[in-house]
């Protein structure tokens, strides 16, 4: 088996979707990043890749099995052993996982460039190993609250997150329902198709503000999330953790 050695991570947890699970040069000064004593290194095929990297489902169990206490994380002096941690490539991308003791790839983390060169390094000459699993069959399903990766492409984390932020107000949106809610925002979104909002329907006026928004991001759905989260504490909450991250940003450059 091959193991690696001193290996920082940044860990994302409870990330489903890969493009949420940050590459190195997205990561902050107040990440907590830790230190990966020893880690096994897995070359296994894409399907596989793509079943651990966009989804938290049970891993085969074959691979859990040969994992199993073979990582340690270094905190100090201590060093402390984990139950099922690893990093797994398809040859062409990289994420660590480690599971906290459970069968799900809980906690997710790229790697940083001059190790993600060793891996690839590593695994020069060898096979990609095949692991049976539930989930063979498995194909991603994405909806409003876990979007498709076209739709995300080209963020940048504060974007992902702050469009992560707008997508739950609008699923409280559609939750409610409310015709003249609806149409309420909508003509916030789009003030110049008023004259035809005000005889929409629920569904017509949903497809208009979804489809309007769903794609990219810009100052209009950064106005819109502002707006549509005010008076929800928790997510006004989220809004300026992410505007704080930003200010502090500029401060630094």
């Amino acid at each position: 088996m091959l193991y690696m050695h001193d290996v920082w991570v940044n860990w994302f947890e409870g990330e489903e979707n890969g493009y949420n699970v940050c590459y190195f040069h997205e990561w902050r000064k107040e990440d907590g990043i830790e230190l990966l004593d020893q880690v096994p290194l897995l070359y296994i095929t894409k399907e596989l890749y793509k079943y651990i990297e966009n989804d938290m489902h049970d891993l085969p169990k074959e691979l859990l099995d040969t994992i199993y206490r073979r990582a340690y994380i270094r905190k100090g002096h201590e060093r402390t052993v984990l139950d099922y941690s690893c990093i797994v490539t398809d040859g062409d991308d990289i994420v660590a996982f480690d599971t906290i003791g459970y069968e799900i790839p809980v906690r997710k983390s790229r790697l940083i460039p001059r190790q993600e060169q060793l891996v690839f390094d590593m695994i020069k000459g060898s096979k990609q190993q095949s692991f049976k699993y539930d989930g063979e069959n498995y194909k991603k399903e994405y909806h409003m609250l876990s979007p498709e990766p076209k739709v995300i492409f080209g963020l940048t984390r504060r974007e992902r997150q702050l469009k992560q932020l707008l997508m739950m107000g609008l699923d409280q949106l559609r939750t409610t329902n409310n015709l003249e809610e609806l149409r309420y925002w909508l003509t916030e979104w789009d003030p110049k198709n008023y004259p035809f909002i005000r005889f929409m329907d629920e569904d017509k006026v949903w497809e208009a503000l979804y489809n309007g928004i769903r794609e990219g991001w810009s100052p209009a759905h950064e106005d819109l999330c502002a707006k549509l989260i005010k008076g929800q504490p928790f997510l006004e909450k989220m809004w300026e953790f992410e505007n704080g991250k930003e200010q502090n940003a500029s401060k630094q450059k």
